[in-house]
């Protein structure tokens, strides 16, 4: 899917779009990334304006979708909940275009740019995950108290979401590389997860509105200051789950539990967490990590994807493992008190 040619094409239609928001012809469009959809970030020199694209991947979200992500965009620019991108509205009002790509409509919209970059490992990672708990805590006070408006529809990322029946992002069991012996563990392992989900419950102070992605390529930092950008996947799940969203594909480090010391840390500077809370973490971690492996097989044409490859499905299997154990060990520890 994503060739040269399908590039060039996706770029001459969003081109064909620029004037919709005020731009010239001399405007410049660099590529910056492919996941579920692509960014483009484009350079007037005419005008000296500098927008960030995003060119929707068609058959994901839908129009009413996508205008109620952007409507939770504004209320938090609104009110200065979090620094985050601005969206863009075009001349005649409105904010989302749309663009034929071959008979295919493909939905765009634009984002004013936001300064930084992305933090890197050796950058204190500790350090910016105190400030992404305590950010995480603003938002989900917000997403309590905010009223959406009539219409509001966001994907509700549940177990059957992820793991179960619904698969918005393809069945962990097509797993790269995945064995008889690692589906056998993740398929007890995602036994194990959805009777832990169903006893730490869907209660309104536990699952609402979230971002769903903050991992470490949707952060900038600039000076002191941390934002958040993509609210792509935002959506209705358990609030804690944006903590194992956050270390999306380093879940395997060993750095993790100090970044989630960290972000616990960050969080309660805002909002109270209990220890029934923070002892949860490693279940949507492990629950993050086997929806990441189903997303790497159904998307396997994207760079992500062929950058993790199978190497990424059996570090899942070796998590699982992990995560068996030390569930097996607590049962045990329980049956023996």
């Amino acid at each position: 899917m994503y060739d040269d040619a399908f590039l060039i094409r996706l770029e001459g239609g969003l081109r064909s779009a620029l004037p919709r928001w005020g731009l010239s012809e001399a405007t410049e469009l660099k590529l910056l990334t492919i996941s579920e959809n692509a960014t483009f970030r484009a350079h007037d020199p005419t005008s000296g304006r500098d927008v960030v694209f995003r060119v929707h991947r068609p058959g994901y979200h839908s129009r009413a979708e996508i205008e109620s992500e952007l409507a939770w965009l504004t209320a938090l620019g609104r009110d200065g909940v979090i620094a985050t991108l601005t969206p863009v509205l075009q001349a005649d009002g409105s904010l989302i275009a749309d663009l034929d790509d071959g008979g295919t409509i493909r939905h765009a919209v634009a984002f004013g740019l936001l300064p930084g970059k992305e933090p890197a490992e050796g950058e204190d990672l500790p350090r910016w995950y105190r400030e992404l708990g305590a950010i995480n805590a603003r938002l989900h006070a917000h997403a309590k108290n905010w009223q959406p408006p009539d219409g509001f529809v966001r994907k509700r990322w549940d177990y059957d979401a992820m793991l179960g029946e619904v698969q918005l992002w393809g069945d962990w069991r097509a797993g790269l590389g995945l064995d008889a012996e690692g589906r056998a563990v993740l398929e007890r392992t995602a036994e194990l997860l959805r009777d832990r989900l169903e006893e730490y419950g869907t209660g309104e102070e536990r699952f609402g509105l979230v971002h769903a992605d903050m991992r470490v390529a949707n952060l900038l930092v600039e000076g002191d200051n941390l934002s958040v950008i993509d609210f792509d996947d935002c959506g209705f799940s358990w609030y804690l789950y944006d903590f194992a969203a956050a270390i999306s594909f380093a879940e395997h480090e060993p750095y993790v539990p100090e970044l989630q010391a960290a972000w616990i840390e960050g969080y309660r500077t805002v909002a109270p967490l209990s220890d029934e809370d923070c002892a949860i973490l490693p279940v949507f971690i492990m629950l993050r990590r086997m929806l990441l492996t189903a997303w790497i097989a159904s998307h396997s044409e994207t760079p992500t994807a062929q950058a993790m490859g199978e190497d990424y499905t059996q570090g899942t299997v070796e998590l699982a493992r992990a995560f068996l154990a030390t569930t097996d060990a607590a049962e045990s520890e329980r049956a023996a008190s």
